[in-house]
């Protein structure tokens, strides 16, 4: 009895076992809201300076940006076709297509020839909204990506031509570097394939859904047709974290949307060396993933956030040799302005000034004004050798910005340069640098960014959580 007993719980189990391994295999959930939010230049040591900025300004327990707390965390590669240390316009291809290229080519193949189809333009045929964004001009290297095919990424008009004809349902953020040449303006082409075209606050902030397609262009611009840095945007402008917002209300429909967000201006600063004002770029770019998060919780079954970078700028270093192992990152709260914004100041001053003793002893006035040191009575006090540099960057600066200085004025650089010092930060370059990136992922199909990828990986795991 007990050896039938047995033997009918073992045909039980199996029958079991058979029976559920017949049934249809469940569906894989999909992603019906997509975001991409692409920090240009943002490696890991940027998004760690500015977590380190915020708690020491901030105080209390150390706290991980939000996107840093994502359950997916993988390293991206980042090499283009023809090099090594890959620029914006290959790394934003291959975020954009999956295929790699050559430097400075804007979604086609390395002949410069062949078209690739983008994850943007593919959700768009799929029926999904699709809007991108950007904080420098649209149709810079990374957002031009998504939208474009030309084989140089310095073809401003022509991308802007692309832009015109897209049928893409919303663009926000920066404005465009070339729109008119001869007789072709492109926002009148854009009006005239049915885009309304925003580039005040007002219609900004009254924007509704509806099946006009948008073009915003910030009302408020700064050089390069990009929005003006974090750390120098006045009371109420319109910011990165808010075009998303509006975004993801004009998007949001039964088909679903294909976002792609980009910060673009911490590349900028790490050109430079800003460490001051890049914390406060990523930053700026993660209140607007923070949007996208807060949409996620209301749709977690449905909504996918990938945040990576195209490459990592500068170098940058958590440590240096001046410091060893301290660091004091509440030091960078006392620059006030971005470097690009610094520069005009001493421009204005340098009109009643001369280059003298007397007139580098007034400098430090205004150095400890908008970075915080000097000789006397300033948050740091400049030691012989950081006045020394800033007597020689004073000396030279009439002489030509090219090289070292990148686009700063010799005092300007030299003065994020003692300020980096001091906190416990190093550049190894101005330059993008090789290094690998990271990437965080939520939502549906997360656990696939979880690992080891190549910058190509990106937009076909993508694809695979929408078809």
């Amino acid at each position: 009895m007990k050896r039938f007993r047995a033997f009918t719980l073992l045909f039980l189990a199996f029958s079991l076992l058979y029976f559920t391994s017949c049934e249809a295999p469940k569906e894989e959930a999909k992603a019906k809201y997509v975001f991409l939010f692409i920090g240009d230049g943002m490696g890991l040591s940027q998004v760690i300076a500015a977590e380190a900025y915020q708690t020491a300004v901030t105080g209390g327990e150390y706290t991980p940006l939000g996107f840093r707390q994502f359950p997916g965390v993988g390293l991206t590669t980042t090499y283009a076709a023809n090099r090594f240390i890959t620029g914006s316009a290959a790394a934003g291809t291959a975020l954009a297509t999956g295929n790699k290229t050559n430097i400075g080519m804007i979604s086609v193949d390395t002949s410069g020839t062949v078209p690739f189809q983008t994850i943007a333009e593919k959700a768009k045929i799929k029926g999904m909204k699709v809007g991108i964004i950007s904080s420098v001009s649209i149709d810079h290297a990374t957002p031009a990506a998504f939208y474009a095919h030309q084989p140089s990424r310095s073809m401003y008009h022509e991308i802007g031509l692309d832009l015109a004809a897209s049928d893409f349902d919303f663009f926000g953020g920066g404005g465009l570097k070339d729109t008119v040449r001869e007789d072709v303006n492109i926002i009148d082409l854009a009006v005239e394939n049915g885009f309304e075209y925003i580039n005040d606050e007002e219609t900004f902030d009254a924007l509704v859904p509806s099946d006009k397609k948008v073009l915003f262009v910030h009302p408020d611009l700064t050089g390069g047709a990009s929005m003006q840095y974090a750390i120098d945007q006045p009371e109420g402008y319109i910011t990165l974290a808010e075009i998303t917002e509006k975004a993801i209300e004009y998007l949001d429909n039964e088909e679903g949307f294909f976002m792609m967000v980009e910060g673009g201006k911490i590349d900028w600063l790490c050109h430079a060396n800003d460490a001051g004002a890049m914390v406060h770029e990523v930053l700026d770019f993660s209140a607007a993933v923070d949007v996208a998060l807060k949409f996620y919780y209301q749709h977690p079954e449905e909504t996918l956030i990938v945040v990576t970078a195209d490459h990592e700028t500068g170098g940058l270093a958590l440590g240096n040799q001046q410091m060893h192992y301290e660091s004091d990152y509440a030091l960078l709260a006392n620059q006030k302005i971005s470097g690009e914004d610094f520069n005009m100041v001493l421009s204005d001053w340098r009109k009643d000034n001369y280059l003298n003793k007397k007139g580098f002893e007034n400098i430090l006035n205004v150095t400890n004004e908008y970075f915080g040191f000097g000789q006397q009575e300033a948050a740091i006090i400049l030691n012989e050798q950081e006045t020394e540099s800033l007597y020689e960057a004073f000396l030279a600066y009439d002489i030509s910005q090219e090289g070292e200085y990148g686009d700063y004025s010799p005092v300007t650089y030299q003065s994020t340069m003692v300020l980096t010092g001091r906190v416990g930060l190093g550049w190894t370059s101005q330059s993008h640098t090789g290094i690998a990136v990271p990437v965080y992922a939520i939502g549906t199909g997360y656990q696939a960014f979880s690992t080891n990828l190549d910058n190509t990986d990106i937009p076909k795991l993508i694809w695979e959580t929408i078809e």
